[in-house]
């Protein structure tokens, strides 16, 4: 049990629709739909979409694509002729990572770096560049790189709240869980509002805090003000209503989230993603391509082919496998740790020796959870189950951050107990997968059901004993 100091602890009554029940929104049918806000049903006349884009970026928020790309413009044309101007030139750095980040287009990462690297040259002690050089090695899966310019940005103002979401993200990935509740702690303290309330949402939701998650990000999104700000924070209820096995709920976020944002991709994968958890395959499929297609993400690439694998599409498979490999390749050009993802295709798709290796070397880099859950199941893959359970263990300890409540991860464990012969742990925590989520993945679903009905109900004697020590391999 958490205690008194480490928890938030704003304990909300089950998941709540997000945005339905607060003032500026209304629910019909079903769907979200948004009302007018302020007196006489009137809103105050929108930003220009440069400044838009320039008040999102320099908070650290979702801005637009398109007010994105006028914010380039505009920065670029200014510099033309001001070539000194430090700010300007964080900010166009800033722009260009989060243009990176929301397309999935790794070009974006090295312009990002040349703007920021001049900034930093034209004013050495400039806290507005060094908070952006943490945001594109956090971009970059570079965290321990990411905490280094936090911290640099933090020597330089300790009272600048921008900083300290770059700072969680670092910890969490590299695996230091209390680090990341300490940053957190320090930026409720300095700041409040909807950005805040939702960088608070991933760290409950890293901790098994799923009400606390939901209920932060249920209060992001009712106070977001810009569309895209807003579709953002439903993208991440919608992935948290789906981890917990909502998919209805999921599915309903992930197209509110769409429609206030058309380019939210990630938000087009997450229907995929429910879509396909609920039977409804041709919709799943084009959800993905169409993601796939103005974002193409590796991660995508490798939902979208284990779904064809599920329907027994092999060749379509083999396409999309190919397909990640060309974008992890793209990726790793422009300075992306590809690494994890890499490593998850190989173990289950491709050559799982090829996976231990790369996801050894990811794990010295940067050991966060998903790195341990990755190794220990590339390990098992290969035919190590004895040192895979060390990993997947790792990965589910919450004394060692592992608190996050993943189908996936239960599964990959009770697999690998499977495999030394531990029935009673590896019955738990099959079960344990397909209670936090019935549906989680279209190939591996199948598998738990078999491997559970292999093991039969337990017998008087299959007492669990988590101290037990595994037989096998």
């Amino acid at each position: 049990m958490e205690s008194q100091e480490e928890a938030p602890r704003r304990r909300r009554g089950g998941w709540r629709v997000l945005v339905a029940a607060v003032a500026g929104c209304a629910v019909l049918g079903g769907v979200l739909v948004l009302v007018p806000w302020g007196p006489g049903g009137s809103r105050a006349p929108e930003p220009a979409p440069g400044a838009q884009a320039l008040a999102a970026v320099t908070t650290g928020v979702a801005a637009a694509l398109p007010d994105l790309a006028v914010l380039i413009d505009e920065r670029e044309a200014h510099l033309r002729t001001h070539p000194k101007d430090a700010g300007a030139w964080a900010v166009l750095g800033a722009a260009y990572v989060e243009q990176g980040r929301r397309t999935s287009d790794p070009a974006n990462f090295p312009k990002a770096e040349k703007a920021l690297r001049t900034s930093l040259r034209v004013r050495e002690k400039n806290a507005e560049a060094l908070d952006g050089m943490a945001a594109l090695a956090n971009a970059r899966r570079d965290f321990r790189a990411a905490r280094n310019w936090s911290e640099a940005a933090l020597k330089v103002d300790r009272g600048r709240w921008t900083t300290y979401p770059q700072l969680i993200d670092a910890h969490t990935g590299l695996g230091d869980y209390k680090a990341a509740k300490r940053a957190l702690d320090r930026l409720l303290e300095l700041r409040s509002g909807p950005a805040v309330r939702a960088w608070a949402a991933g760290v409950y939701r890293d901790r098994g805090w799923r009400e606390d998650a939901a209920a932060a990000l249920s209060d992001a999104a009712a106070a977001a003000e810009a569309p895209a700000e807003r579709a953002a924070y439903l993208e991440r209820g919608g992935q948290l209503a789906w981890e917990r096995g909502d998919l209805e709920v999921a599915l309903r976020h992930f197209q509110e989230a769409v429609r206030l944002d058309p380019d939210q991709r990630a938000a087009l994968a997450g229907q995929g993603r429910a879509l396909a958890s609920l039977g409804r395959t041709t919709e799943a499929l084009n959800a993905y391509r169409a993601a796939f297609a103005k974002q193409p993400d590796p991660r995508y690439a490798l939902e979208l082919g284990e779904l064809y694998e599920s329907l027994g599409l092999g060749q379509a498979a083999r396409v999309q496998y190919d397909l990640l490999r060309e974008r992890a390749a793209r990726g790793a050009a422009g300075g992306v740790d590809e690494e994890l993802v890499l490593g998850r295709f190989e173990a289950d798709h491709g050559d799982a020796e090829s996976a231990v290796r790369r996801l050894r070397a990811e794990w010295r880099r940067q050991p966060g959870i998903a790195v341990a859950d990755a190794l220990g199941w590339a390990l098992h893959r290969s035919g190590k189950d004895k040192e895979a359970l060390k990993f997947a263990r790792r990965a589910t300890d919450r004394a060692k951050g592992g608190g996050v409540r993943s189908a996936l991860y239960s599964y990959h464990l009770g697999m690998i107990e499977r495999g030394l012969e531990m029935p009673g742990a590896a019955r738990r925590h099959l079960r344990e997968a397909l209670r936090i989520n019935p549906r989680f993945s279209p190939t591996r679903v199948p598998l738990a059901e078999e491997a559970l009905e292999e093991l039969g109900e337990p017998s008087l004697e299959d007492v669990p004993d988590m101290d037990a020590k595994p037989r096998g391999r």
